[in-house]
C-alpha cells in the first residue's frame, strides 16, 4: 500500500503554534482582502525603497531543542549566595504566589488596566500593593510601582522639583545613598540643569537645596534618625525624599513618622526573585498634599452604575496621556506583575508574619556582627538592620576570594572594607561559612537585643484592612488568587485588539526558564564570571537584535519602552555635546508620533516643536522642512514613529532622515511598531540613527498586566559610544538601577527568536499585516477606515473612525464597555485620534476568533443604526447599559431590549461568557473622591448610598 507521509511538523512552532491562522484560513483571508498571495500583499502594504535584500540567518529550534539549550545556557551560571545588599536580596517565593500568579498567564497576560471594568482583580491587588506601601513608610499616598528604586528616586527628585517651595536649584544626595542610585539621579538631572551635591547628613546645607534624598537604613547599613534633618529641611521650604527598605520598617521607624515628604524603595526583597537586576516593583509614597504631582500610575476607589464598589485607574494616570510634553512622567513606567507579587508576599505572610522574618534577619546580623567583634574585628555601624560593614585593610582580596570559595558574595567597599548583607535565605550554615570565610571556626553567638536605638524601633501599627489579617491556609489564599482572576479579561480569555500595542502570544516554552533558579538566583552586581550563561544570552541577542534592525550595538540597560525613549534621547545628547554642538535642543515630533515621544523628550530636556499631519495621516513633508529650517543648528533630532500611529508605511520615511541629517539631527525612530517590520525593514538601513524595542510587545515579554517590559536600544556605529554606562562597570550615565535593566526577561526575548527562526519572525511580521487588512476588509463599509496606504492597504494595525456616531450620542466609549459583553477587551480607544479605536490582531490571533471580534462589531453597528434611525434613545440602548452584568441579568429587567441581546451578543460565547464583575464605572465620582488605600469597609457602603 502506497504510503504519503503527512507535511504537518508538530514541532514547527513558526508555523503552528505561535502564528494563528492555517495556511488555508489564510488563502480565505487573502481572497476577502484582494490579494493574490501574502507574498503580494506585502508587495502593496511595504514601499519597495526601503525592503530589506536579505533574509534572516538563523534556524529555528524546536521547543524541546529550545528548553535543552535553556538549560545547557543556565548552567553556566553559578548561583552563590550573594550577600552583596545595595538593594538586592536573597528572598523566598511562596510557591502558592509562584504557581498562582508569575506562572500564571491569567496575571501575566493581562493588559493596562485602563478599562476598569475588566480589571477589577488586577485593580485590586495593585490597591493591596499600595496600602502596603503607604502603611509601612507611614506616608498615605502610593502609586502602583514604578520601574526600580534608582529610576523611583530620580523621579521623586522631578516630584520634589515641582512641589518645592524652595527656588534653589540644587539636589542633595546624601554619600551612603546606593551608587546606582546616585548614577541614575545624576543622569535624570543634568539635562535639567539641576545642580547635585553630594556629602554626608552632616553636611547638608538646607538653604541651597530644593530637596535632599536620604538612604534609610544606608547602603553601607547604617541607621540615623532624619527627624531633625527633615524639620530643617522644610524650614526652607525644601522636600525630603527616603529611599528605604520595606521589610525593615516593620521593625524601624517609618519615614513619614520622621516627617519626610517622599519615600521610594523596591519590593523585590517581598518573594521577588533577583533575576540579575529585575524585573522588580519600585515604590513611591508621599504625603498628602502633594499627591497630584506622584508620577506613574494610582490606583483608586470608585462605583459603578449601580453604586457597587469598583476600583479604577485615578486622574492621575489618565492626565499624563493628553499633556504630551507637559506630562509629568511618563506612564508606562510600571511593573504591575511584580508589585501584584509582592502585594501578595505581605498578604500571604500578614503583619506578624512579615514582622517575624524582618526580626530573624536583623538578629542573624546581630550575631554576625558579635561574633566577628569578639574575633577582633572592626565592624560598623552599632546601629543596623541587615547590613555590616567589616574593615579588613589589605586583606580585602583574600577575604573576598575565601568567601567565594565558601560559595558567597561580599560587596567591595572601597579597597579596605567587605559589606556584609542578610535576607531571608540567611540560615546558620550560612552564618557559619561567612564566619569561615574570616578564619573563625566558632558557632555565632545566641540571639542578643535588638541593634536599634529605642528611639528608632517602629511604635506604629500596620497593615491592619482585613485583606492582610485573612486566614492564610492555602487554601484560602489560592481561592482569594483565583476570585481575583476571574474578574479579568487577559489573553488566555480571548483576542486583546489593542493597537500599538502588540498583544501576542507569550508561549510556555518562552516562560519557563524564568523561574529557574541558575536564572533567578544572580544579584546583579556578582561578578561576571558566575554569570556566564547570562553573558551568552545577552550577547546573542543583541546580535540578533542587530541584525533584525540593521543597527550597529545595543544597550540592554533600559526597563522599560519609556525608558528607552529616553535614553535614546540621552544617547543623542552626549553625541551632540561631544561634537561641541551644545545648543542643540529641537526635537520635532509629528502629530502621528507614538504618545509617549513627547513626554521623553521633555525629560531630556529638549524642546519639542509639533509637526503636522498631512490629510492623509502621512508627515507633513512641508511642514517639516519649514521646522527644521526654522531649527537649523538647534535641530537635535526628530522623533518618528514608523509604521505611523496611524497604521500606514508612509512613503516618506527616507525623506525625512535626510532632511534632518542635512541639519545636523539625529533620528529617533519608535520601535513600538517593529511588530510590523521584523525581516520587512531595517530601520539602521533606511536611515534612522537610534531605535528602541519595546521587548514586551514584538519580542513576547507578557505585558503582566502593565509591566514589565523592556525597552533597549539600538544605535548606528557613530552612536555607540555614547550608550548608557553603568558604575558597575566603570561607567556613567546609567538610566536603570542594573546593568542590564531587568536582565532576566531578556531571556523571553532570547527563547522567542530561537523558537521562531529568522524565516519564522518574517513570517509572523507578514501574517500581522495580513490579520490586519483581514479586519479592515471585512469591516469597511460598516465602519470608516480613517488611513490606508495609497493602494489602499494598512499596515499591522488600522484604525475605525467612530466619530460620526457622536451626532446620535453614540461615543467611542459605548463601543469599547459593549465589546466587554461581547467578551473582548476594546481596542485602544481614541488615540492617535480622538474619538476612534485603533485595532492591531497580532499574528498570534486565529481566524476563527478575528471572526469572532468581527461579527461583534458588525453587530454593534447594527445597534448603532438602531439608534441613528430612532428606533432606541442612545441613553436607553445596550451600547449605554453596557457592560452587562450578572446583578442585571438577575434583576429587574425595564430596558426596551431584551436580556438576550443586552446579555448574550452575537460573538459572546454562552457556555464560557465572561462576566465583568461590575457595572460601568463612575470616573468623575472616583476623582471627586479620590481613594488610593484599601479604605474600611464601612466607607463602601457609604459610597454606594
Amino acid at each position: 500500500m502506497p504510503w504519503t507521509p503527512t507535511a504537518y511538523d508538530p514541532d514547527d512552532f513558526a508555523n503552528r503554534r505561535h502564528i494563528g491562522p492555517s495556511p488555508s484560513e489564510m488563502e480565505e483571508m487573502l481572497a476577502a482582502v484582494g490579494a493574490v498571495s501574502l507574498d503580494d500583499l506585502i508587495d502593496e502594504t511595504v514601499p519597495a525603497s526601503i525592503r530589506q535584500t536579505t533574509p534572516l540567518s538563523w534556524s529555528p529550534l524546536t521547543e524541546a531543542g529550545l528548553l535543552a539549550r535553556m538549560r545547557a545556557v543556565a548552567g553556566r551560571n553559578k548561583v552563590m549566595t550573594s550577600l552583596i545588599g545595595q538593594g538586592y536580596y536573597g528572598t523566598v517565593t511562596p510557591p502558592a504566589i509562584q504557581r498562582n500568579i508569575l506562572e500564571n498567564p491569567a496575571w501575566y497576560t493581562a493588559y493596562t488596566p485602563y478599562q476598569p471594568e475588566i480589571a477589577q482583580g488586577r485593580l485590586e491587588a495593585l490597591l493591596n500593593y499600595q496600602t502596603m506601601v503607604a502603611d509601612l513608610t507611614g506616608l498615605p499616598v502610593a502609586n502602583a510601582s514604578l520601574l526600580d528604586e534608582a529610576t523611583a528616586a530620580a523621579e521623586a527628585m522631578t516630584m520634589a522639583e515641582r512641589t518645592a517651595k524652595s527656588k534653589a536649584r540644587a539636589f542633595f544626595v546624601a554619600d551612603d545613598l546606593h551608587p546606582q542610585t546616585a548614577a541614575v539621579i545624576e543622569t535624570r538631572a543634568l539635562p535639567l540643569g539641576i545642580e547635585i551635591i553630594r556629602g554626608s547628613v552632616d553636611s547638608l546645607d538646607p538653604s541651597k537645596v530644593f530637596a535632599a534624598i536620604f538612604q534609610y537604613p544606608g547602603t553601607y547599613g547604617h541607621l540615623h534618625d532624619l527627624t531633625d534633618d527633615i524639620a530643617q529641611l522644610h524650614r526652607h521650604g525644601a522636600i525630603a525624599i527616603v529611599a528605604t527598605d520595606l521589610l525593615a520598617l516593620t521593625l524601624i521607624k517609618e519615614p513619614g513618622a520622621m516627617g519626610a515628604d517622599i519615600a521610594v524603595g523596591s519590593a523585590q526583597r517581598f518573594g521577588v526573585p533577583m533575576g540579575y537586576g529585575g524585573p522588580h516593583a519600585a515604590f513611591l509614597s508621599c504625603r498628602d498634599s502633594i499627591k497630584r504631582a506622584m508620577p506613574g500610575r494610582i490606583v483608586g476607589v470608585s462605583v459603578d452604575a449601580r453604586g457597587n464598589r469598583a476600583y479604577r485607574l485615578a486622574l492621575q494616570t489618565r492626565e499624563q496621556h493628553i499633556r504630551r510634553e507637559k506630562a509629568t512622567s511618563n506612564v508606562c513606567t510600571a511593573q504591575a506583575l511584580l508589585a501584584v507579587m509582592a502585594g501578595f508576599y505581605a498578604v500571604f505572610h500578614g503583619p506578624k508574619g512579615l514582622r517575624a522574618i524582618a526580626e530573624r534577619v536583623h538578629l542573624s546580623t546581630q550575631r554576625l556582627a558579635r561574633a566577628l567583634r569578639a574575633a577582633g574585628a572592626t565592624v560598623s555601624p552599632e546601629a543596623f538592620f541587615d547590613t555590616i560593614t567589616v574593615e579588613v585593610g589589605v586583606g580585602q582580596a583574600g577575604i573576598l576570594a575565601a568567601a567565594r570559595a565558601e560559595g558567597l558574595n561580599f560587596r567591595k567597599i572601597g579597597v579596605d572594607r567587605v559589606g556584609i548583607s542578610l535576607d531571608e535565605t540567611t540560615d546558620e550554615s550560612v552564618l557559619l561559612r561567612i564566619l569561615r570565610a574570616f578564619g573563625i571556626d566558632a558557632a555565632p553567638p545566641h540571639r542578643g537585643g535588638l541593634a536599634v536605638p529605642d528611639s528608632l524601633v517602629r511604635s506604629s501599627d500596620y497593615l491592619t484592612h482585613p485583606v492582610f489579617q485573612m486566614n492564610r491556609a492555602e487554601s484560602e489564599m489560592m481561592r482569594y488568587m483565583r476570585r481575583l482572576s476571574d474578574r479579568d479579561l487577559a489573553l488566555d480569555r480571548a483576542m486583546i485588539p489593542l493597537g500599538s500595542c502588540t498583544m501576542k502570544l507569550n508561549a510556555a516554552a518562552e516562560m519557563m526558564p524564568l523561574t529557574w533558579p541558575e536564572f533567578g538566583g544572580l544579584h546583579p552586581f556578582a561578578p561576571r564570571d558566575q554569570a556566564q550563561g547570562y553573558t551568552e544570552a545577552i550577547e546573542d541577542l543583541s546580535r540578533k537584535l542587530c541584525e533584525i534592525t540593521g543597527y550597529d550595538a545595543f544597550s540592554m540597560q533600559p526597563n522599560s519602552g519609556a525608558q528607552g525613549e529616553y535614553a535614546g534621547l540621552l544617547t543623542i545628547q552626549a553625541f551632540h555635546r561631544a561634537n561641541g554642538d551644545h545648543d542643540r535642543k529641537v526635537c520635532l515630533i509629528p502629530v502621528s508620533a507614538h504618545g509617549t515621544n513627547p513626554a521623553s523628550a521633555q525629560m531630556v530636556g529638549m524642546e519639542v516643536v509639533v509637526v503636522r499631519t498631512a490629510p492623509n495621516g502621512d508627515i507633513d513633508l512641508e511642514d517639516f522642512r519649514d521646522k527644521a529650517n526654522a531649527a537649523g543648528a538647534r535641530l537635535a533630532a526628530c522623533m518618528i514613529t514608523y509604521p505611523s500611529t496611524h497604521g500606514v508605511f508612509e512613503d516618506t520615511l527616507r525623506e525625512v532622515c535626510r532632511v534632518t541629517h542635512d541639519h545636523g539631527g539625529q533620528v529617533y525612530l519608535d520601535g513600538a511598531n517593529m511588530n510590523a517590520l521584523v525581516g520587512l525593514v531595517k530601520p539602521g538601513e533606511v536611515g534612522a540613527d537610534v531605535s528602541h524595542l519595546n521587548l514586551h510587545k514584538t519580542f513576547a515579554i507578557p505585558h503582566g498586566g502593565g509591566g514589565p517590559g523592556m525597552g533597549p536600544i539600538g544605535v548606528k556605529a557613530h552612536l555607540a559610544p555614547y550608550l548608557p554606562g553603568h558604575p558597575e562597570s566603570g561607567g556613567s550615565g546609567a538610566v536603570s538601577a542594573a546593568p542590564f535593566g531587568s536582565a532576566s526577561i531578556l531571556l523571553i526575548s532570547w527563547a522567542y527568536c530561537l523558537l521562531m527562526g529568522g524565516a519564522g519572525l518574517t513570517q509572523a511580521t507578514k501574517v500581522a499585516i495580513l490579520n490586519a487588512n483581514y479586519i479592515a476588509a471585512r469591516l469597511r463599509g460598516a465602519y470608516d477606515i480613517l488611513f490606508a496606504g495609497n493602494r489602499g492597504r494598512v499596515a499591522h494595525e488600522c484604525i475605525l473612525d467612530t466619530r460620526p456616531f457622536a451626532a446620535h450620542g453614540v461615543t467611542v466609549d459605548d463601543l469599547a464597555k459593549r465589546l466587554v459583553d461581547n467578551g473582548f477587551h476594546a481596542p485602544t480607544m481614541s488615540w492617535p485620534v480622538a474619538g476612534t479605536l485603533m485595532v492591531e490582531p497580532t499574528e498570534s490571533e486565529t481566524k476563527g476568533e478575528i471572526d469572532r471580534f468581527i461579527t461583534a462589531l458588525l453587530s454593534i453597528r447594527d445597534e448603532i443604526a438602531a439608534v441613528q434611525k430612532g428606533e432606541i434613545a442612545a441613553e436607553q440602548s445596550p451600547l449605554r447599559r453596557a457592560p452587562h452584568t450578572v446583578e442585571d441579568l438577575v434583576a429587574e429587567w425595564d430596558r426596551p431590549y431584551t436580556r438576550e441581546q443586552g446579555c448574550f451578543p452575537p460573538g459572546a460565547f454562552r457556555v464560557d461568557k465572561y462576566w465583568p464583575p461590575v457595572g460601568r464605572v463612575d470616573n468623575a465620582f472616583g476623582d471627586r473622591n479620590l481613594i488610593c488605600t484599601c479604605p474600611p469597609l464601612e466607607q463602601y457602603a457609604e459610597a454606594a448610598e
